[in-house]
């Protein structure tokens, strides 16, 4: 081994895995090689299966094994192969000398074990550490990771914590054996953008104090750009480019690279050409929706709002998890049901309809949910379910109905032969599409946009936007955009509103909103965006 490949912390060479099922062979990851050295951040990039996680699970033995195999390829950690080790060998690399935090901290940690237990497991196994010891380095860990009065909340369940301060926990136990390399699998996909700048923040700091090797494995490429020294690009298992962030950024040569870099949201919404209308389609008065949580105590989730949407613009709605945005999307619509306020549509107060008069009013205003996995019906076809809204409001017959859905198919670029298909045969994005088809079928006033792109990639948010864009143009459409991610609602929205506990604390015009925020907490959410300087 020469002098240089002695220096590598990890590397990889030639790295081969594929899934064998009964309709054939996928390749995962194709001859991948990277090197990694101590203390260096590592980012791999790349859309939903790009085979980023895949490549780093193998590493771990971590893929499902059948249908999955590493074919091919040597992972050397400091000189010995993870790829020729033993299950027995590899679990004294996991969470000890590896240590690995998980997307989703809720289904990471076992939901019926206190924090504390679950911490202490790697350190009491792979140290032999006594209970007192391993208890007083869990008490540390969750100081060090910013979790306050860690002497009392060692002893709470995961539930009892937010989804930020859940993965802090996650960075809390991948630390307690101090390992060599830390892989961070999309740690911040989950989180507002406040929480996002927070966590990783820590991952930062923690990784210069501890010395450690990190591996970032995101879909964000602004995120990826912050956080790493060298930066993988992934495309259909294949690393298609790799560098230094800044040369990713100014001087990528590969087409695909080039297609996420300009998939990223621009500055602002692309002009209309026509001029907005001013007049009010949507007001919203004095609006108040409250939840009990026990006897004694009230959650003010919609707390006096009055503002207007106007007929014709798209109302960007931003705040963090629990300011309450997504309960004033429904209560607008009585999707849930306030305590007190109006909400006219046209001069029509929704809150003083009967139950008749209110379905039939609810052909005026449809809601595009973040999950349309979970929102559409997985025992419907396209047809049956974009069929549905078209006959419940009398908008079409049986002699005009396959006319009318191959219209709406076209309209959100969906091929009109794959009306008669179930949801599962979609991508995530092609089943967004189906969903604002849906949306769009009782020919709307006015929609409801509840995190319709954050469950996306980059390049498909990218197209779910531009196609949003195009048929509120095309229909005339007004839509109320509820999102946590400001890069978007400024490519998107005409106006912005900002929530905060419930309450509205800022609305003005976009680029009045992000060149000069008043708020305090608008600030703060403005100043937490990832930044690419392109």
């Amino acid at each position: 081994m020469n002098e240089e490949r002695s220096q590598d912390l990890l590397a990889v060479d030639n790295l081969r895995v594929c899934f064998h099922t009964r309709n054939g062979t996928t390749v995962a990851v194709d001859d991948m090689s990277f090197r990694l050295q101590p203390g260096q951040v590592l980012g791999i990039v790349g859309e939903s299966g790009s085979g980023k996680s895949v490549a780093c699970h193998s590493l771990l033995g971590l893929i499902p094994s059948p249908p999955g195999k590493v074919e091919a390829g040597s992972a050397r950690l400091k000189g010995e192969d993870l790829l020729r080790m033993s299950e027995k060998q590899l679990r004294n690399v996991r969470g000890n000398r590896i240590g690995m935090i998980f997307q989703d901290p809720m289904t990471s940690l076992n939901p019926y074990m206190k924090v504390g237990a679950q911490l202490v497991e790697p350190l009491r196994r792979h140290r032999a550490a006594s209970a007192k010891e391993a208890r007083a380095k869990a008490i540390a860990a969750l100081g060090e990771v910013g979790i306050k009065n860690p002497e009392q909340r060692i002893d709470d369940y995961p539930h009892q914590f937010s989804g930020g301060m859940r993965q802090r926990v996650m960075i809390a136990m991948a630390l307690m054996t101090e390992p060599e390399i830390l892989i961070a699998d999309e740690p911040t996909t989950a989180l507002d953008v406040t929480v996002q700048a927070q966590i990783l923040q820590l991952i930062k700091k923690i990784q210069a104090s501890h010395g450690m090797a990190v591996i970032f494995i995101t879909h964000d490429l602004a995120v990826a750009a912050d956080m790493a020294d060298h930066m993988l690009v992934m495309e259909k298992g294949v690393v298609v480019e790799q560098g230094p962030p800044e040369q990713i950024f100014k001087g990528h040569q590969h087409p695909y690279t080039k297609k996420l870099i300009d998939a990223i949201p621009t500055s602002s919404k692309p002009p209309s050409g026509a001029p907005r209308k001013l007049e009010q389609l949507v007001q919203v008065n004095h609006l108040r929706t409250s939840f009990s949580v026990d006897r004694h105590t009230q959650v003010h989730a919609v707390n006096d709002i009055t503002l207007d949407v106007r007929r014709g613009e798209i109302l960007g709605l931003v705040g963090e998890s629990g300011s309450g945005k997504s309960t004033l999307g429904r209560s607008i619509i009585r999707l849930i049901e306030s305590q007190s306020g109006e909400v006219l549509i046209d001069g029509v107060d929704l809150y003083q309809l009967g139950t008749n008069k209110l379905k039939r009013a609810r052909r005026d205003f449809q809601m595009i949910f973040q999950d349309p996995y979970a929102s559409l019906n997985p025992r419907m076809t396209v047809f049956d379910t974009l069929a549905e809204p078209l006959l419940i409001h009398g908008i079409a017959k049986r002699d005009t109905l396959t006319e009318q859905i191959n219209q709406l198919m076209d309209d959100v670029g969906l091929d009109r032969t794959s009306a008669r298909k179930y949801p599962h045969e979609f991508s995530g994005g092609q089943r967004q599409r189906i969903a604002i088809a849906r949306a769009l079928a009782p020919r709307p006033k006015l929609i409801i946009a509840d995190e319709p792109v954050s469950a996306l990639d980059v390049t498909i948010q990218a197209q779910i936007l531009k196609l949003l864009l195009k048929l509120t143009e095309k229909h005339d459409l007004t839509m109320l955009f509820i999102s946590h991610d400001l890069s978007v609602v400024r490519y998107i929205a005409d106006r912005v509103a900002v929530m905060q506990q419930g309450q509205l604390v800022e609305l003005a015009s976009t680029e009045t909103l992000f060149q000069q925020p008043q708020h305090p907490y608008t600030q703060a959410l403005l100043s937490a965006i990832p930044r690419v300087e392109l």
